[in-house]
């Protein structure tokens, strides 16, 4: 059959639906079926799927003239799904094409859902398509005789690209399909991703670096989506605003959009504002019971599955949720989007946009509600970026030696490896293009040694080497307690929720858990629970009626502003700018007519800012110091997200404490930061020393900060993955705190003994690299070198400072004690 002839089957498949192909989707077909590998970008809804498992099924016809009649079992193509909630969706995708065409082909999941009897099915005889993720691929690479399984594969796509790149479970993928291309000469490598800013690199990542430019392409979707941006706009607003007070306030603005629409996804940042904002509602509203329901990570896979098959049929009114629902599922009644709070970066936001008009062509609504006033200068970036498709940067991984130790041990238990061979596949990925021949060494002696400073230890000698030379796992404890490991993502330990009597309702992080005493009642799922013991890893609760404020907080509760959020947000920002003398009348009204509805409903708060203080221009960084009860409060507004200004703070309270001796408490938000000190800084002395230096920045931030106590958390993680400690069996995991204890314990041997161990060098690579985004801290100081630094010594706080002031108050204070408090502070500061 010609190329033309599989064409006129896929476009007459498009005309039975009433559909007609896009242009994207007919280039992929062309690309796969001349045997190429591919990026493609394009937006969710947008028919991606189709995109690519249509050419997969028309590559088996072309090759199976007889496929009506004969089917040739085995393994032919894998799609590579980073939510499990994502593969029932692509599932039926695969099949409608399968079975629409004639073809009897099988299509099968395989992730942590599938009971333990289907996988002994899938052994015996895989499905011709195969959904999985990241993980589930690994341990099928731990399987003895993977090579045959994987032998007449022809493709591999990886969906949702841009959520793996940039994260320990993208390098994963990297390393399998490094090994698979070698496994299978024949496998086209595909991925699909929503747009992110470096997509020529997000290619380069995917497809490795022997990959000729000549055998791949990157496609784009050319599609205009509307996307409108509705701010929901206080009618009252603080001149003095403070994070978290607006939101609820806001509670009953939302209700007519829900009314009005057919299905509303509300989407908050944090799980533990879903579960506010859920118990919010549905006091304040009791007629929602049964038409409103919450979804989060958190919650038990039946409970998640049966709200999204509620959202698919249109039988609820609403759901609030978080990024859970972010991606991929195809929800085609969603009519509205309601973003609780600043999403922090625009792809995020976009994304979110995207689940409302979630079809080709349709226009995509999103109200935006801010938490505090100072959103609605986010609400009003937002509305810039999406005129201009202003999007973030993922950035990869290099030499994670955690990851790679992983992958050699799976290949070590499954049917071993020779390690010239895996050396020379892995130096052609992304992330290991820089390995040494010294490092490699040095991980095959981790491997078969334990390091030099644990060789007396049995238990990290965890390969054997054949007389041949292969690098082979013998020891079937091992091998089980590898299996169970197999992964990157590692949370704080989770404590499995259930009712007294039985019945699971999900998993709170332990460190929540710890700080509860028998009696106590929290806020999760949706109702009111009384903490009863600890038992087994498991918490044990029972229903209450008591009101509660306390509700679980996840560690993954506080998000930063990204690089292009931030930069969004200045420019925002620099257009209400107080005009300099020399401008003329003419020129600020230009600036005025430029400005957004929201920015325009914040008038109050940049006319109080000026009286005390100013509102900084592009070329000015604006510090403020005032005094109160609490003592000395110096304010530094970079305007460059929490991350940078955690480290920007600590860098600058060091350097100051080298001109004279003080000591300071840091406090931050995606404004700015605080340095407050019981004495006063010689201010004009720290201008004098030029402190925004970028000169022995690394050195002065690894003093600064306990750059050792964050590498050391860091490096829990990278011990976990490596394999150096084991978090237990399932039903009997291992406590955070034994967990903790062992690689504190490690990471103390490492930091005496053997300070050149790589696992130890990494920990603080990844805490500057990643968590403290050094390159973006470098970048930052460099603008502000170009600025003009205008200091204001006030008399009071200024209505930039106060959100940031009453962040501090709030680990101090309850949530009623500090609305009080901020009152009074209010009252005074308007007098």
């Amino acid at each position: 059959m010609t190329k033309e002839e599989l064409y006129i089957i896929a476009e007459q498949w498009f005309q039975q639906q009433g559909w007609v192909p896009f242009q994207f989707q007919k280039d992929t077909w062309k690309a796969f079926l001349q045997g190429k590998n591919g990026l493609l970008n394009a937006p969710t809804g947008s028919g991606k799927t189709y995109a690519l498992w249509f050419p997969i099924i028309l590559d088996y016809i072309k090759n199976n003239p007889e496929y009506t009649t004969k089917h040739k079992k085995g393994l032919k193509a894998i799609w590579i799904t980073p939510l499990r909630a994502l593969s029932e969706e692509i599932r039926q995708s695969a099949e409608r094409v399968a079975t629409d065409l004639g073809t009897q082909m099988t299509v099968g999941i395989r992730t942590g859902d599938t009971s333990t009897k289907e996988r002994t099915a899938q052994k015996k005889n895989m499905p011709d398509l195969l959904i999985t993720t990241p993980e589930s691929l690994q341990l099928l690479l731990a399987s003895k005789g993977y090579a045959k399984t994987f032998k007449d594969c022809t493709a591999i796509v990886v969906d949702e690209w841009h959520e793996l790149l940039g994260t320990k479970r993208g390098v994963q993928m990297e390393l399998a399909l490094s090994r698979l291309k070698a496994v299978s000469k024949k496998m086209r490598i595909w991925g699909i991703s929503a747009t992110i800013g470096n997509l020529e690199e997000a290619r380069d990542v995917l497809l490795g670096l022997e990959e000729s430019p000549k055998k791949s392409v990157l496609i784009k979707a050319k599609l205009d989506k509307k996307i409108t941006v509705k701010s929901i706009i206080p009618k009252t607003m603080e001149t003095f605003p403070w994070r978290g007070h607006l939101g609820l306030h806001l509670l009953e603005e939302i209700v007519p959009i829900i009314n009005s629409s057919k299905t509303t996804l509300l989407f908050t940042n944090t799980r533990s504002q879903c579960e506010i904002w859920f118990q919010k509602i549905l006091e304040k509203h009791p007629e929602y019971a049964g038409d409103i329901a919450m979804h989060h990570g958190s919650i038990n896979k039946e409970t998640r599955v049966w709200v999204e098959q509620a959202i698919r049929n249109g039988s609820l009114k609403a759901v609030v949720c978080t990024s859970s629902l972010d991606l991929g599922v195809d929800f085609a009644p969603v009519e509205t989007v309601i973003q609780i709070g600043g999403p922090k970066g625009v792809a995020r936001f976009l994304q979110r946009a995207g689940r409302s008009g979630h079809s080709p062509g349709k226009e995509s609504v999103i109200h935006f509600l801010p938490t505090h006033a100072m959103e609605l200068i986010e609400a009003s970036a937002l509305q810039q970026a999406v005129k201009h498709t202003v999007v973030e940067d993922r950035m990869p991984y290099l030499n994670s030696f955690d990851v790679l130790l992983q992958y050699l041990t799976t290949l070590a238990i499954s049917d071993g490896f020779y390690p010239k061979e895996i050396y020379r596949e892995i130096k052609h990925s992304f992330c290991y293009q820089g390995i040494t021949e010294d490092q490699w060494q040095w991980l095959l002696n981790f491997l078969v040694m334990g390091s030099q400073s644990l060789q007396s230890y049995d238990e990290y000698k965890k390969i054997e080497v054949e007389a041949d030379g292969k690098f082979v796992v013998h020891n079937k404890g091992i091998a089980m307690r590898h299996r169970f490991q197999i992964g990157t993502i590692v949370g704080d330990a989770n404590i499995i929720v259930k009712y007294q009597k039985g019945g699971y309702i999900g998993s709170i992080e332990e460190f929540f858990i710890s700080k509860l005493t028998p009696g106590d009642v929290f806020t999760f799922a949706g109702r009111n629970l009384e903490f009863i013991r600890i038992k087994n890893m498991e918490a044990h609760v029972r229903n209450s009626t008591k009101k509660t404020n306390k509700v679980p907080s996840w560690m993954g509760g506080r998000l930063t502003f990204s690089a292009q959020m931030s930069e969004l947000l200045r420019e925002e920002l620099y257009k209400v700018a107080s005009p300099s003398s020399t401008n003329t009348s003419s020129s600020l009204s230009t600036s005025e007519g430029e400005q957004s509805v929201e920015l325009n409903s914040l008038k109050h708060i940049f006319d109080k800012q000026r009286e005390e203080s100013i509102v900084p221009k592009p070329n000015e960084l604006l510090i403020e110091t005032f005094k109160t009860r609490d003592g000395y409060h110096h304010i530094f507004y970079p305007f460059e997200g929490r991350g940078v200004h955690e480290a920007m703070g600590s860098l600058l309270g060091y350097r100051i404490s080298l001109l004279a001796p003080i000591t300071f408490s840091l406090a931050f938000n995606d404004y700015g930061f605080e340095l407050l000190s019981d004495q006063e800084i010689d201010m004009q002395q720290v201008l004098d020393n030029n402190l925004f230096t970028t000169d022995f920045m690394l050195s002065d931030l690894q003093k600064s900060l306990n750059a050792t106590e964050m590498a050391r958390r860091s490096f829990r993680d990278i011990a976990v993955i490596s394999g150096m400690v084991f978090t237990g069996y399932p039903n009997k995991g291992i406590k955070m705190k034994h967990l903790q204890s062992s690689s504190q314990l490690l990471f103390d041997v490492f930091r005496d003994y053997e300070a050149d161990n790589l696992l130890f060098q990494q920990a603080f690579s990844e805490t500057f690299e990643h968590q403290l985004e050094q390159g973006r801290l470098g970048l930052a100081l460099e603008r502000i070198a170009e600025q003009d630094i205008i200091w204001k010594a006030c008399k009071k706080p200024t209505p930039f400072s106060f959100p940031i002031i009453t962040d501090r108050l709030r680990e101090k204070l309850s949530s009623e004690k500090l609305a009080d408090r901020i009152k009074k502070m209010t009252a005074i500061l308007m007098k």
